[in-house]
């Protein structure tokens, strides 16, 4: 809506709604909730801006490209949901291992401590999927509606055909975008060349059609329309990061002593005249205000809506170029260091403090864990259920004989013969196949039946004993024998 009517709607008689407000002492309506302001971001370039666009690019050729890529004749990256199947490069990944996700996030949590602890929000403000859309969505507006400036009469402007031509065709491309990324989403869970065949003739399935669209959707309001809303009210990062921060840790700091008193002078003004004439660096030019995404002065201090973006930094040090005044009246720096007057090496020396050598302790343990558990990992896993329909049976020679059904799952892509032993109770044996083998990445239940001689049956006595089954990869020309031991039990009745 454009500032006109929005002020002809203000000024207009408001109706009662219910849950839109309530009436005051004089019965006038009181609105509940606080207009938004509609933020118009300018375009900035700098050092910060073209390490955001490096981020950016990287970010999504690795989102949308991945699924293209493939390993082994399939997919590398595939999480086939249906077949329990979880397909990272040469990993393949089964729900038991749910294990490797836990260390991801725990990880990933640390390492946004860390870098919380050192530098802010970084991730906020370079890599957040909020981020990096709303940054591409703001380009594709800037190149069809203009700059700043041209938006902002285009909005306060009546409807023509240039503003429907305009405003049509960033909405088409809005939504275009919005169904890739939804496209490229389910493509990490059906493989994409088979939805890529589908779309030709839009024949998704009915979940395939959910979350494209959902996921399309979430892209387009959240990066088109939502924004800064996102980051100030939606996540929850906003409202805790102060526990993160100290007084060391590098925030996006305007320099007090430096800045005030602001105000406007001549370009002409040397560095030097500013303090016989008691001004400050700042000149109020407003464009730290007017770059920011989620429109706020920085000028006022570290607010918890500042996602870290440093498009305030690239913008006043373009003002201080231009005014031949040294660069760094808005910069990274921290409380103690402005507070202090530190140059930038004394408050670099004080980023290896105690916390964030913690942080950085816990992740490398972490990290070592993680990979020492990735490279032991054998080739295959094994579950070992009892037939519950007969528990225990008499057979030839009064043997005892316990049923069981051993889940044998291949996590190698290529087949795996198994020998399957019994060992735990003296005179146990296998009475089924005792070697079988499974395909590439597959999972087969294979029964096994156990028979204990009638001699040990009677010195163990009636109940459950405990038994173990050994289950040994057998040698082939790309590894040796691995083994994995599983416990039961075997059951002796009265």
């Amino acid at each position: 809506m454009s500032d006109t009517h929005a002020a002809a709607a203000a000024a207009a008689p408001k109706a009662a709604a219910p849950g839109v407000g309530a009436p005051d002492a004089a019965g006038e309506i009181v609105s509940l909730y606080a207009a938004q302001k509609k933020i118009y971001a300018r375009a900035v370039s700098g050092w910060f801006a073209t390490w955001r666009w490096v981020l950016v690019w990287g970010t999504q050729i690795l989102f949308y490209g991945l699924p293209w890529l493939q390993w082994n004749d399939r997919q590398a990256v595939l999480f086939d949901l249906g077949a329990r199947r979880f397909y990272i490069g040469g990993l393949v990944l089964y729900p038991q291992d749910f294990i490797y996700l836990t260390g991801l996030l725990i990880l990933s949590a640390y390492g946004l401590f860390l870098f919380t602890a050192v530098a802010g929000r970084l991730w906020c403000g370079y890599a957040c999927p909020q981020t990096v859309y709303t940054e591409i969505y703001m380009w594709f507006e800037n190149r069809i509606e203009g700059d700043r400036a041209k938006r902002m009469k285009l909005d306060a402007g009546p409807w023509t055909g240039e503003k429907l031509a305009r405003k049509g065709g960033k909405q088409a491309v809005w939504i275009l975008f919005g169904l890739w990324t939804g496209f490229t989403f389910v493509g990490y869970f059906t493989p994409i060349r088979t939805l890529a065949a589908e779309a030709a003739t839009l024949g998704f399935g009915p979940w395939e059609w959910f979350w494209i669209l959902f996921y399309g959707f979430a892209t387009y309001g959240n990066a088109g329309y939502m924004r800064e809303q996102v980051c100030k009210y939606m996540c929850p990062y906003a409202r805790f990061q102060s526990a993160m921060f100290d007084h060391d840790t590098m925030i996006i700091s305007y320099d007090t002593a430096r800045g005030e008193p602001r105000g406007s002078r001549p370009k002409s003004m040397a560095h030097e005249a500013l303090k016989p004439a008691g001004k400050g660096e700042c000149i109020d030019c407003t464009l730290c205000v007017q770059v920011c995404p989620t429109g706020i002065d920085i000028r006022k201090g570290l607010q918890y809506e500042c996602i870290g973006c440093a498009a305030c930094i690239d913008v006043c040090d373009s003002v201080m170029d231009k005014m031949n005044y040294p660069r760094g009246l808005i910069r990274y720096a921290t409380q103690n260091g402005i507070d202090k007057g530190w140059t930038k090496e004394q408050m670099l020396r004080r980023v290896l403090r105690p916390r964030v050598l913690v942080y950085t302790a816990i992740m490398i343990v972490i990290v070592a864990a993680f990979a020492a558990s990735l490279y032991l990992r054998t080739p295959f896993r094994v579950d070992v259920v009892r037939d519950r329909g007969a528990l225990a049976r008499l057979v030839d020679e009064g043997r005892i004989e316990n049923v069981y059904r051993l889940q044998l799952m291949n996590a190698a892509e290529r087949p795996q013969r198994f020998r399957i032993e019994v060992e735990g109770l003296n005179g146990a044996r296998i009475a089924s196949k005792a070697e079988v083998e499974v395909g590439s990445t597959e999972a087969r239940w294979v029964p096994v039946a156990v028979q204990l001689p009638p001699e040990t049956a009677a010195a163990l006595g009636a109940g459950a004993h405990p038994l173990r089954f050994t289950i040994t990869r057998l040698p082939d020309g790309s590894g040796g024998e691995v083994a994995v031991r599983e416990k039961s039990t075997f059951v002796v009745p009265r």
